[in-house]
């Protein structure tokens, strides 16, 4: 694949979607897709299927349209998944792709078992966004386009400071804010700002973190009840983990909350010697070297001393 044109022409109808509990690149790149297309394809009939997303990316173009009831039964010419390591991640969304004539898939994750009929994937890129950028005529770039592909690429480099973050991505950042976006209040708006309650319950995870390794790891967990407590769903904890990872000496974060029925959310962050997304992986998760992720069912205390050991094996 080297862009999405030699497909739309020729599609009647299109579907694109997500990964579950989508983040900023997530929401970012599958928007930008979407906007191309009704901007470009106005005859494609064209549906963009996620589930509810944070507020913060609803200032992007379009998001009023997206669609989080997946109980449809449209069959579609062609289906876009995008930031998804396999079509399990879609959620339910799974069988627009499964029944798709043709399905496509741009995605970064190491993980990533080329799932699609067509498949991008790049795991060195920043972000999916940044592939979607490549994948885009760069005259058919709008200022709406823009905005959606600069905020994912924001939210997976961290404002360009993780080890993700290329040469490239700094000139594909670079390009996107010569088309007039306000960068400046997309980065404080969608990636810095908190409300009162996200602060008070990262300020919770932080009072209740645990060194390990000798410094060299950190964890904190975050249970169902605390987070009905500080009036907190999981969207608001975006953050927390990255948070722990600043930690100094330590090399990896990882951070757990409670999703019901003694199921915790895991989520991993490293800075340089361990591979977290082969941790992820050995527990039916994915990701990213430096950034993965998993479900996990048990006791937390138990979850954290297996993923360390884990980590510990690594270092």
């Amino acid at each position: 694949m080297t862009n999405f044109d030699e497909y739309l022409k020729e599609a009647n109808t299109v579907a694109i979607g997500g990964h579950i509990r989508p983040d900023g690149d997530c929401v970012g790149s599958c928007l930008a897709t979407y906007n191309y297309i009704k901007t470009w394809y106005p005859q494609i009939a064209v549906t963009l299927y996620l589930e509810p997303i944070p507020n913060i990316f609803k200032f992007m173009a379009h998001a009023d349209e997206i669609v989080s009831d997946f109980t449809g039964e449209e069959k579609y010419d062609l289906f876009i998944a995008q930031d998804c390591g396999d079509a399990g991640r879609l959620g339910e969304a799974a069988h627009f792709f499964e029944t798709a004539n043709k399905t496509l898939c741009v995605d970064h994750h190491i993980s990533n078992q080329s799932f699609a009929d067509e498949n991008y994937i790049f795991p060195d890129a920043s972000s999916t966004c940044e592939l979607i950028y490549e994948l885009l005529p760069k005259e058919r770039i709008t200022k709406e386009i823009a905005e959606c592909i600069y905020t994912g690429m924001v939210h997976d480099t961290g404002v360009f400071q993780y080890s993700c973050t290329s040469r490239k991505t700094m000139e594909t950042a670079g390009a996107l804010m010569e088309l007039g976006i306000n960068y400046p209040k997309i980065v404080d708006e969608t990636f810095y700002t908190k409300t009162y309650n996200q602060n008070r319950i990262m300020g919770l995870a932080l009072l209740k973190s645990k060194l390990h390794l000798d410094g060299k790891c950190i964890s904190s967990v975050i249970t169902a009840e605390e987070m009905r407590e500080y009036d907190v769903l999981p969207k608001h904890l975006d953050g927390i983990v990255s948070q722990l990872r600043v930690t100094k000496d330590v090399e990896v974060a990882v951070f757990l909350y409670e999703t019901g029925d003694g199921t915790f959310k895991v989520s991993t962050r490293s800075k340089e010697a361990v591979d977290v997304a082969r941790i992820a992986v050995k527990y039916g998760g994915g990701g990213h070297v430096r950034a993965a992720g998993f479900s996990m069912s048990g006791d937390a205390d138990a979850i954290v001393e297996a993923v360390v050991a884990d980590i510990a094996e690594q270092l």
